[in-house]
């Protein structure tokens, strides 16, 4: 699977056809601290690439989860939201926060791939 990374720290792993997974990465889970509470978005609602579509509060502070690329949610982890600490201890996997229907390919070749983003996480 490919997986992609945005400049605001979410990561998107495409799955076949036109889906995918959006969660937050490591180095924004590191940043934030313990995960208290996630808002995620509306089941069927669409968004725009850049628009809030969710938010993660942690101990520390609260941070705006913006979507990577035009579409619709088509599920959201209900584990997570139960379980906000999902997002620390598997921020990859089991703490992804919602899937999408990619409206439009086109925008994926915006997004960084894992070597360019290490590269700018680093600095970030």
């Amino acid at each position: 699977m490919t997986v992609k990374y945005t400049q605001d720290h979410e990561w998107l792993k495409l799955e076949g056809g036109e889906s995918a997974i959006v969660g937050i990465t490591v180095h924004a889970q590191d940043a934030l601290g313990d995960v208290v509470f996630v808002d995620l978005p509306e089941v069927g609602r669409s968004y725009n690439k850049g628009e809030v579509a969710g938010v993660v509060e942690s101990v520390k502070a609260a941070a705006d989860v913006f979507m990577p690329v035009t579409g619709e949610v088509l599920e959201v982890n209900e584990a997570l939201r139960a379980d906000p600490a999902l997002a620390n201890s598997d921020p990859l996997g089991q703490g992804w926060f919602f899937k999408v229907k990619v409206a439009n390919a086109a925008e994926l070749d915006g997004l960084m791939d894992e070597t360019a983003y290490t590269a700018f996480a680093k600095d970030a």
